[in-house]
Order: structure tokens, then C-alpha cells, then sequence
């Protein structure tokens, strides 16, 4: 298998570099060359596999080359048997055709842990097999720090920088990242957002003269094995419900793109998917997208479900690659105009065509809170606020009431209790037992100013578990 830049101008890579790479030369990100399509009849003998054995059918094409199937097994085997579930993504039933996948039976409670676990024991495995060390960079709105951090921290020859916004994050939240203690883990809170945290992880990838011969390895959704590994997920509950002999709809609560993204890669593959619904709040760009075919950057807002607070979308220029005919040069093109102007659109038809497979809704906190405590009355259920709004954006736009109707769970309600007192439901909320003693333990964090040299200078010195670089 070997991935190309959405850019058109870096070298194709094997799946081993791209997991090292990132983000690619020219700025774009990697996709694969061509994408693996299996059967109806393939897909229909997944049925009632083990999640993990279900991961490897799904996942091998994207490896292959790269790592023998006995040694991906076995990762496989260890990333998902740490999951508190036996199912791993199991689906909780919400009325007749309405389904929750819960995705955050994982160690940090969020669906990151289902790419960040399995990301951790790939680095692992290949550095490793190469003899290198790297540096990790990366930003989070919130529940990406966490399941890095969990994934990552026991790896041998990684060290880890997890930038947030200071005081933007909930509680548990940050102190799932700041009490993970070890030599070559670093939380750095800026005083910034999360647009401004993530601008500096690619500026860092841009230029990384300041690690001193020392490369830097993405964890945010711009690396590729992030989007692979949450593929699986939709094939899991789409087989669970009666597919591939019938299709499924998604909500997808999402800000960054690569959640819903991993979902329209799923559908190419062979996946009988009739409707993926962008659910997102009032940091709306995705929305008015869809809706409206402008992608234009506005003031971003803090809200209630803070890991959607995102003004850019950095996964989104991988669909753009695909509605443009994987042509690298009109992406660059849309990328500078974007950079330059602050927005774009794309030519008609080729927003109506994307249409056919997309809806979209932006939620208001009120309506998050009102969604809450709805679910609540009618099933007993605690949704957390990013969930809530994948629930409120599917029974706004659903088109089928036939068709199964799939909301991702993307977060223990735990986590964000804020919303859940807002929404006025009268049930206290619990932290699992591996977390129930949280917010006794001691923080470890760094705050930085809003600037690029600083966190850089950070970086530097920090390095090689605490040695300079």
C-alpha cells in the first residue's frame, strides 16, 4: 500500500513512514494511493467476529507491506483487550431505529483511545524494529491529549508534548493528561485556543530545524493511522444491525473531520452507508459547508462541548481531494486561498454531489442541554454534550426512518459534567473505578504564552526524557 499528499507534491510513502511522517512535505496530508473495496459476501462473513479480529480484516490492506500479519494481530489483540467492554463498541438502543455507539470504554473514556491505543504500539513496533527516537507534538481541544498520552507513555523511544488552551479544556479533562507523570511526558497549556495550538504543531512540522536532527510524529488526526483505525468502527455497527444485506445512517459529532471522514472511507470501501450527518455546535464551519457551500473561518466560541470548539477543520482537505478528482494542485490552490482569504467554495456541482451523502445540523448549547435531559426522560441515559449533539443533528436530518439510524458515543458523560447540571438531570455521575481517585492525584503542567519560539524553545530543552536535544 503506499499513500500520496492531498497536495500532489510529496513522494508516495509506504504505510511505516506515512505513520512517522504526518503530515507531508508539501503541507497536505496522505491518503492512500487506492483504497482497499471488499464484498457484500466478504463483509455479510465478518459477522460476530471479536472486535479485534474484525480490526485486522478491516485494517490489513492498509498495512500491508509493512508489518507481518502475526505481528498486527498481536498489536491488535493488546490495543482493543484493554478496552473495560467485552463488546468494545457496544451499541446502546435509544428507540426503535436509534442506536448510540459507545465508543469510550477505552482508558481515557473518548473514542480517541480507539486510534491513540493502537497508534502507541505501531510507534513502538516500528521504532524499534528502525533504532530511532521521536518527538511528539501535538494539540488537543480536550480528549486527544489523554488518550496520546495513555497510548504513548510507556513507549520506549517517544517523547510526548501535548499542547491545550489553558483554561479551555473541562476538569477531568485536563487532569486525565496533567497527572499522567513521567520523564518523557509534557502537558503545555497556552494561552491561546485550540486553532492557535494547532497552528504551531504544523508550523512545527513545517520547520523542525529547532529539534536538532530529532524528527516529530503527528498524533492528531492528520496522521493516517488515526483515520484507519476508526474505520473499523463503522463496519462493526453496521454488522451488528443487519449490514451489509441492509444500510445504515451515521451522526457523527465532529470538528476536525477525521471522525466522519474515517465513515465516508468506510462507505468506499464497500459499506452500505445511505447518510453520514456532520453533527457539530456553534463553531460551525463544517455546517455551513455542507449547507450552504461556504467554508469561510469565523470567531471561535467557547461552548459546552469544548472538543468540538474548532475554527478549521483539518481533515476536511481529504474529502476536498476526493470531490476535486484527487488533484493536487486545485487543492493546494483552495489551501493558499483559505490561508490568504480566510475562505473558499467550491464549484456547484461539485458541492451537490457531495450533498447526496451528507447532511449537516450546528447545535446551540441550549438545544444540547434540551437534548440531555430529553434522552434522559424517555431511556434512563446520560449523553455527554458532544453525543447529544450527534443525537439532536440525527433526528433533525434523518431521511429514512427504515433505515438504522447510528449516533457515534463519542465521550463518557463523566467528563463533562458542566452539561449534564445544565441539562438539569438529577443523576450523579460516577468516574470509573481505574479514575475514581483523579482528582487527588498530583497535576504536572507548563503554561506558555501564545508563541510559537516559546513552546519550540520548550521542546528543545525538554526532549530525550528530560535531556536537552
Amino acid at each position: 500500500m503506499r499513500y500520496i499528499s492531498t497536495r500532489g507534491q510529496a513522494p508516495a510513502l509506504n504505510f511505516e513512514d506515512v505513520l512517522l511522517a504526518g503530515l507531508a512535505t508539501d503541507g497536505g496530508l496522505y491518503v492512500p494511493e487506492n483504497l482497499p473495496r471488499f464484498t457484500q459476501e466478504e463483509i455479510a462473513s465478518w459477522a460476530g467476529l471479536p472486535y479485534h479480529e474484525l480490526a485486522f480484516r478491516v485494517m490489513r490492506p492498509f498495512v500491508a507491506g509493512s508489518i507481518p500479519d502475526a505481528d498486527f494481530k498481536k498489536i491488535l489483540e493488546e490495543t482493543y483487550g484493554v478496552f473495560a467492554h467485552s463488546a468494545v463498541a457496544p451499541l446502546r438502543q435509544l428507540n426503535g431505529n436509534e442506536w448510540v455507539l459507545e465508543l469510550f470504554h477505552g482508558p481515557t473514556l473518548a473514542f480517541k483511545d480507539f486510534a491513540l491505543q493502537l497508534l502507541g504500539r505501531l510507534l513502538d513496533y516500528v521504532l524499534e524494529k528502525r533504532g530511532e527516537r521521536v518527538v511528539i507534538v501535538g494539540a488537543t481541544s480536550g480528549d486527544t491529549g489523554s488518550a496520546a498520552i495513555e497510548g504513548c507513555r510507556r513507549c520506549e523511544n517517544v517523547d510526548i508534548f501535548i499542547l491545550h488552551p489553558n483554561n479551555r479544556v473541562s476538569d477531568v479533562q485536563r487532569r486525565q493528561m496533567t497527572t499522567l507523570l513521567g520523564d518523557n511526558i509534557h502537558n503545555i497549556a497556552i494561552e491561546g485556543n485550540f486553532d492557535d495550538c494547532q497552528e504551531m504543531v504544523k508550523n512545527s512540522f513545517a520547520d523542525q530545524s529547532f529539534l536538532k536532527g530529532t524528527r516529530l510524529v503527528a498524533v492528531n488526526s492528520i496522521n493516517w493511522a488515526r483515520i484507519m483505525a476508526q474505520i473499523v468502527y463503522y463496519f462493526h455497527a453496521a454488522l451488528q444491525l443487519g449490514g451489509p444485506a441492509r444500510s445504515v445512517a451515521f451522526s457523527v459529532p465532529t470538528g476536525n473531520f477525521g471522525d466522519i471522514f474515517a465513515g465516508y472511507l468506510a462507505r468506499n470501501m464497500g459499506l452500505p452507508i445511505s447518510q453520514l450527518i456532520v453533527a457539530t455546535n456553534r463553531n460551525d464551519i463544517l455546517h455551513r459547508f455542507m449547507s450552504g457551500n461556504q467554508y469561510v473561518k469565523e470567531t471561535l466560541h467557547a461552548t459546552l462541548s469544548p472538543s468540538m470548539d474548532i475554527m478549521v477543520s483539518s481533515n476536511f482537505e481529504r474529502l476536498l481531494f476526493d470531490m476535486h478528482g484527487r488533484n493536487g494542485a486545485a487543492i493546494a490552490g483552495l489551501m493558499d486561498s483559505f490561508r490568504q482569504g480566510g475562505g473558499f467554495s467550491v464549484e456547484q456541482d461539485r458541492w451537490t454531489e457531495t450533498r447526496k451523502l451528507f447532511d449537516s445540523l450546528a447545535v446551540s448549547d441550549e438545544q444540547t442541554c434540551e437534548t440531555i435531559a430529553q434522552v434522559f426522560a424517555s431511556t434512563g441515559e446520560v449523553l455527554d454534550p458532544h453525543t447529544a449533539i450527534g443525537v439532536k443533528a440525527a433526528r433533525d436530518c434523518r431521511r429514512s426512518l427504515d433505515t438504522p439510524m447510528v449516533i457515534l458515543g463519542t465521550a463518557h458523560p463523566v467528563k463533562f459534567p458542566e452539561a449534564v447540571l445544565k441539562a438539569g438531570v438529577g443523576k450523579a455521575l460516577e468516574l470509573p473505578a481505574h479514575l475514581s481517585d483523579l482528582f487527588e492525584r498530583d497535576e504536572r503542567c507548563t503554561v506558555l504564552p501564545n508563541d510559537l519560539k516559546a513552546v519550540q524553545a520548550f521542546v528543545s530543552q525538554h526532549g530525550n526524557r528530560g535531556k536537552p536535544l
